[in-house]
């Protein structure tokens, strides 16, 4: 089957959408399809076509950069192209430009499979807000014109009022995941490298540096970890510097967070390989996200899946991990004295006293979501 996934952001960028969409990608192509990724060139310097892991990239160049969004003016003609190359479509939102797709899956009678990720919550300027609400509007009207919806769990959807007019088309299919274990030598050469010691408690940060994850709740409760533990540190892995959208905010954390030196620390983007060692370098992973524009969080399974426990924030999605676990703790967002206790609870229990859940973890492997598109995208097409 040829398939055409859409995306405004892939890889090389970073974030919880582009790595969901890379992995699926990458395993339809694994199972035999034919594959081909449309997405924007948000940096000039990237290539307009280029195949990786079995499929193709082609990226539609960009006019202008809006809030955390782009304008492709030539995107019609492209999109007209690959859609009557393709089979099925997958379009993956929040998607400024996903309107433009949908309608042509729908001239051309293409089955179209629509991955929701998450409802836009974005503060800020004005224009900003207006962008948010115009690409959830839009996202609104391309959900209406689905054959199937997909979302990570459920417990989001149903509490999503954009969502809710759709559940009886909505299916639950788990993130995907590289199931990929690492060794305790790795463990030990990641914690040399960068200077973590063995008495450290490592209080870990995942992902791009952005307004969503509440890491100044994290700012905040730190002090109350400290007096317990004196020896916590926080290290973020991920990008830090650079996220579209997001320099103020990275400006105003960095500006919070230099009071405590060394105790907060971000060690930038990482390779697969460091990223697992940074997850089993970990005492505990810290997800204090904030907002809707979090449904579940591919870093707390990952975590998990090194035997990291996790404190994550009780919002729809988001608190599924631990909720269905027990790994963990779930604590309201935006209480950094609740966050803090939660996360000393953890830290006070011997990380290894619960093994970490297999059953539900290896439901997260990339060719299990893979495999349930393939039979979604039959669906459609039977």
């Amino acid at each position: 089957m040829k398939v055409l996934i859409a995306s405004t952001y892939f890889a090389p960028y970073s974030s919880g959408l582009s790595v969901y969409a890379f992995r699926l990608a990458e395993g339809l192509a694994e199972l035999g399809h034919d594959v081909v990724v449309l997405t924007s060139r948000y940096k000039p310097e990237l290539p307009l076509e280029e195949s990786v892991h079995g499929f193709r990239i082609v990226r539609e160049p960009v006019s202008w950069h809006i809030s955390k969004g782009v304008l492709m003016p030539g995107l019609r003609g492209t999109a007209r192209v690959w859609t009557t190359w393709a089979d099925a479509v997958n379009l993956h939102l929040p998607q400024f430009e996903a309107l433009t797709l949908a309608r042509e899956a729908r001239r051309q009678n293409k089955p179209m499979i629509v991955t929701y990720h998450c409802d836009l919550e974005i503060s800020g300027s004005l224009i900003n807000r207006l962008a948010g609400w115009v690409t959830q509007s839009i996202g609104s009207r391309v959900l209406a014109r689905a054959d199937v919806i997909v979302q990570n769990s459920l417990d989001y959807a149903e509490s999503s009022r954009w969502l809710r007019p759709f559940l009886q088309k909505t299916r639950e299919v788990p993130t995907p995941v590289d199931l990929t274990r690492v060794d305790a030598e790795d463990v030990r050469r990641f914690k040399q490298k960068w200077d973590i010691t063995e008495t450290d408690r490592v209080l870990g940060l995942a992902g791009r540096a952005a307004a969503e994850k509440g890491y100044e709740y994290l700012i905040q409760a730190l002090p109350r970890v400290l007096e317990r533990f004196p020896n916590a540190r926080v290290i973020h892995a991920g990008t830090w510097k650079g996220v579209i959208g997001e320099e103020k905010y990275q400006a105003r954390i960095d500006m919070m967070a230099a009071k405590f030196g060394e105790r907060w620390r971000s060690l930038g983007y990482l390779s697969d390989e460091d990223f697992r060692a940074f997850f089993g370098a970990c005492d505990v992973l810290v997800f204090s996200s904030l907002n809707r524009t979090e449904s579940f969080g591919i870093v707390q399974i990952e975590a998990m899946l090194q035997g990291t426990p996790v404190v994550a924030s009780d919002l729809p999605g988001v608190r599924q991990p631990v909720l269905k676990t027990g790994f963990g703790r779930i604590v309201s967002p935006r209480e950094p004295a609740a966050l803090a206790d939660a996360i000393c609870s953890v830290l006070d229990e011997d990380r290894h006293a619960h093994p970490a859940p297999e059953t539900y973890l290896q439901g997260f492997g990339a060719a299990e979501t893979a495999r349930a598109y393939q039979k979604l995208l039959e669906s459609c097409r039977a």
